[in-house]
Order: C-alpha cells, then structure tokens, then sequence
C-alpha cells in the first residue's frame, strides 16, 4: 500500500471514519439478486475490492481475501420508519448511523447496502468504502462501472518495479532533500496538476530560464508559509471536539442552466455561485441559531485532483488540499460572491495541493500517534471539508431502473465537525451535509437555506439591464 493510502487508513479515529459514503436513489425498485450479479461482473474487475489490508511494522499490505463473500459485502437492510417520520428522513437518519460503523477489517474495506422497498417503487443504495482504496474521482469512475454500459478497468499488465503505482515516486521526489527536483515536478500548474506530476518521472527535463526557476521556488517557499502559519478560524457552534455521533442532510437539486446563467450573469463561474450559497447558507443558519456571524469566516479543506482525468479508473489517493475561506459574515449575495471570487483567485497558480499531498506521504510512514498530530495542524486550521465532483450529465440507469438521485459525503479528519459535498448529476447541482450531531445537530436547516441563497443570486441576475 502506497504511503498515502496506509497515513488513510491510519487515520480512522473514534469521533472520523474515513470512509466515503454514497446515496442511490434508484426507480423501480431493484433486487438483492440483480445488484449481486452486477456487481460481482463489473464492480469485482477491479481487484483491489476482493483484497483486505493486513498491517505490519513497516506499513499495510493489499492481500487477496481468499475466503471473499459477496454476501458479506452487499446486503440486504429493513429500514425504520418511526411514528410520524417520513421514509426520507428515516434513509438520513439511517446513513447518518451507517457514518459512524466500523467496516470489517478482516475483510475488504467497503459495504453496499440496499433498501429494496425504500419507498413504493423506489430503492436506496448506501455505499461505504474506505478512503484507503482510492480518493473521490477515482471512486466516481468505480461506480459508475456498475451502471448499465459502464466501462471495465483496462486490462491489467505486467509492469516493472519502478513503473507509477508499484511505489510512491510523487512522495519520494517531494521528500528527497533535492529541493530542485521537488520544484521541477511540481511546475506547469497551468497546463494541469496532472501533467506537472508527470515530470516527475523525468526529473532531468529542463525548465524554462532560472527566471522561470526561481518564481516557482518563491511561489512554493510562500505556499509552505502560509500552510505553517495559517490563523485559526473565526469560532463558531460548529467547530468543536468532535464526537462519534453524525447526521447527513441532502436536498433537491439546482438546474445546472440556472446556476451557469447567474455565474455569467454576475461575473463569476459555477464553483464560486454554489460556494456563495454554500456560505449564505451557514452564515443565516448561524443568526437565527442566535450566534452572529458578521465579520466571521470559516476554513474548508477543498482536495484538488492531482490525477489525469484519463486514469481516473486507478485506485489508491491522489488529491492534494488547499485551504479556501468561505465569507459567512458577508450578508449581501453579490458582496459575498465577490469573495468567494476573490478567494479562488488567491489560490490559482500555487503549489499547496502537491505540498499537502507530500505531507500525507510523510504521514504515511510515520507511528500513529506522530501521524495523527502532523495531520491535525489541517484539522485546528478549518471547520469544514468540502469537495466538488463532476457527476454524468445525462441520469443512468442500473440493471434497467433509473438512477434517480446522486449524494454522497467525504470523512472529516481530527476535530473537523462538517462535510460539505457538492456533486453534479443529470442536469441538476446536488448539496449535502454531514455534520458532528453535537455541533450541527440538525443539517437539514442548513441544506433549507441554501436554496433562499442561490434564489436571491437569481433575483438579482435577472433585474440586470439585459439589453446591455
């Protein structure tokens, strides 16, 4: 296991499970037998979901499960409708306990369980699997295997031993004292994080003018600095110490034409409308909880994909983090949107995601209790992790039903009490929470609000003098 995945897998605490959790909401019903088949014929090609983890001294091994149950692995759930509680918020409250259950370390890290009979002709889908097989990009491309004309992994080939994937050559040049090295790879931002990870394998190509050299040096020296010396965030009821508890909320999905139109509209892209809502959202869930969040903003640890979209199908993690401060104190939408604006600026050109990603390389080999307070400086610096997925534009099918709704969550680390995901699908822009039941006990108002917040955007896109 590659140092990066094993600081994942050491990372579970007992408040933070490091597990992605999905939600399928899928018509008609579909059956236990189907979901089975399919997924023993598309799901298992990749191998790594029939390997469990065996831990030594020196690290984690990916070993073969020889005794592999595909029983154990997708099951059948009953869900609890209590008294006066409607099927979907007994699903949310259900995926909220899911968030909190160990998966079995004696066998493969990850679980499906379905809800036949969620609602009439309806089925939910929970999917949790272990942030250690692989980050949020490749997992889409995982998932979306099992969906009718989903595309099978490339054929697996020999490699040699120093070939990508066999050993952690992105860690080994950004940890080797080498600092040119270091700097050479992590060049070319603006042709793709991707690309610039891919020089490494080539380390002697030259750069362009000791000009050129020494700008990116001073642009990583600053990028080191302000990761070391970021401020707290302003405290707020959803920053804490974390507990075991969780609760998730989803709502409806935005038109993705509305939420492009308004960006337009107002001079901003699509990340910075929906992070605009995102922040109004907590900022007005703050004021009439009676906590008032003028001049206050909050820290979120966005990942940033450092993986060629084309190898999207490979497992294991390859994301770096960067730190983008959301404006809750902002009332005004258009004000609140020129921050965000500004904030996505700030962080365009910089080197923090591949100089996280060598800290979660350096986590990796390090005892637990080391690994657990080096990666708790990202933890005491934001009160949320958020993260934004391009899904399909067109709805999917599986196995004939219609997958209907999209949602799923990404674990907090350390003492961060919030998740925020953010996830495109069929047209529409879904949002959801999952929140620490003691900060953020009820998420749901939080989800409510963002919707009144992306409206008073639209309002205001739609009274400009078009004729212009």
């Amino acid at each position: 296991m590659s140092r990066v995945d094993t600081a994942w897998l050491r990372m579970d605490t007992e408040a933070n499970l490091m597990m992605i959790v999905g939600v399928w909401l899928i018509e008609p019903q579909l059956a236990m037998a189907d979901l089975r088949e399919r997924v023993e014929t598309a799901l298992l090609q990749y191998h790594r979901f029939r390997q469990k983890v065996v831990e030594d001294t020196m690290g984690a091994q990916w070993v073969d499960d020889d005794h592999f149950d595909i029983a154990a692995h997708v099951v059948a759930e009953k869900l609890e409708v209590s008294r006066g509680q409607s099927p979907m918020d007994a699903l949310k409250s259900t995926v909220g306990d899911l968030t909190t259950q160990p998966l079995n370390p004696s066998r493969p890290l990850w679980q499906f369980h379905l809800f036949e009979d969620f609602e009439t002709g309806r089925s939910a889908l929970v999917a949790r699997i272990h942030h250690c097989i692989a980050d949020g990009i490749a997992l889409i491309s995982v998932m979306l295997s099992i969906t009718d004309g989903g595309k099978s992994p490339p054929a697996r080939k020999a490699r040699d031993a120093g070939e990508e994937g066999e050993h952690d050559w992105i860690a080994d040049y950004l940890i080797k004292p080498a600092a040119d090295l270091a700097v050479k790879a992590i060049g070319v931002y603006g042709a793709g994080m991707g690309l610039g990870l891919e020089m490494m394998a080539d380390p002697s190509a030259p750069l362009n003018g000791s000009m050129e050299m020494a700008r990116i040096g001073a642009q990583v020296v600053s990028d080191v600095a302000a990761m070391a010396l970021m401020p707290d965030d302003s405290p707020t009821s959803l920053k804490g110490k974390a507990t075991p508890g969780k609760r998730v909320a989803w709502g409806e999905p935005l038109p993705l034409p509305e939420v492009k139109a308004i960006g337009h509209a107002l001079g901003g892209s699509i990340n910075d409308v929906l992070l605009a809502s995102v922040a109004g959202a907590i900022g007005s869930y703050l004021r009439d909880k009676g906590e008032d969040p003028a001049g206050k903003e909050i820290r979120a640890m966005v990942p940033v994909n450092l993986r060629p979209l084309e190898k999207a199908w490979q497992l294991g993690n390859r994301f770096g983090l960067v730190p983008l401060v959301l404006p809750i104190g902002i009332a005004n939408p258009i004000d609140r949107l020129a921050a965000v604006r500004a904030r996505m600026n700030e962080l365009k050109g910089g080197y923090q995601p591949l100089l996280a990603f060598a800290l979660l390389s350096v986590a990796g080999v390090l005892i637990k209790p080391v690994q657990h307070a080096l990666l708790g400086l990202f933890a005491k610096k934001a009160t949320a992790v958020m993260t934004n997925v391009p899904g399909p534009a067109v709805p999917l099918k599986i196995c004939g039903r219609t997958l209907k709704q999209v949602m799923f969550w990404v674990p907090a680390s350390g003492d961060i009490g919030m998740g925020v995901s953010i996830l495109s699908y069929g047209g529409g822009v879904q949002f959801g929470l999952i929140t620490d039941a003691r900060m953020c006990p009820d998420p749901d108002e939080i989800v409510k609000r963002f919707r009144p917040e992306f409206d008073k955007l639209l309002w205001l896109a739609m009274m400009l003098p078009w004729e212009r």
